[in-house]
């Protein structure tokens, strides 16, 4: 019983994540998003961070969903994020359909391919924020700590700011 509960947790979760993809969705995902960098330190290994927005969540969530495009110059995996003004913890997700049912799955990284863009959508890759410490409004921005790994083991951290999106 106290798994079908904990599945049964995951229910909103998944409706969140899925909701109607419509053209005004598709215009929010495809609007170039200005995403402030921190680029103290920065160098040529920096992953490159575009298309950046956090879904506006339905009232009374207490999760969010961000999302991103990564370019990094080299093989590298994203390993650790953070927002710890916004939500208690995130996660890097995947999502997929398998046999007429959706499946979501934490992961612990994410793998980067040099060069090769890599896009967290709905319905896709995405970070979930969990436990958020207010409710997150349209135009209102949110603070992310990225930690990338390099091929050597060197851990990078990049700091970026995204705006809150409509649904």
């Amino acid at each position: 019983m106290k798994k079908i509960m904990k599945y049964l947790k995951l229910i909103p979760i998944i409706f969140f994540l899925t909701a109607c993809n419509t053209k005004e969705n598709d215009d929010a995902i495809n609007e170039h998003v200005t995403t402030k960098v921190n680029k103290a330190g920065a160098n040529v290994s920096e992953v490159s961070v575009t298309n950046a927005w956090v879904r506006e969540p339905a009232p009374g969530q207490k999760i969010g969903a961000a999302y991103m495009t990564f370019n990094s110059p080299q093989d590298s995996k994203l390993v650790y994020v953070e927002a710890k003004e916004s939500a208690g913890s995130v996660e890097i997700h995947s999502m997929s359909m398998n046999n007429g049912v959706m499946k979501m799955r934490m992961l612990d990284e994410l793998i980067l391919k040099a060069n090769i863009l890599k896009a967290l959508t709905p319905g896709g890759f995405h970070l979930m924020l969990f436990d958020l410490k207010k409710p997150l409004k349209i135009g209102e921005d949110v603070a992310f700590k990225l930690c990338f790994e390099n091929p050597d083991g060197k851990i990078t951290h990049q700091n970026i700011t995204l705006t809150i999106k409509s649904k």
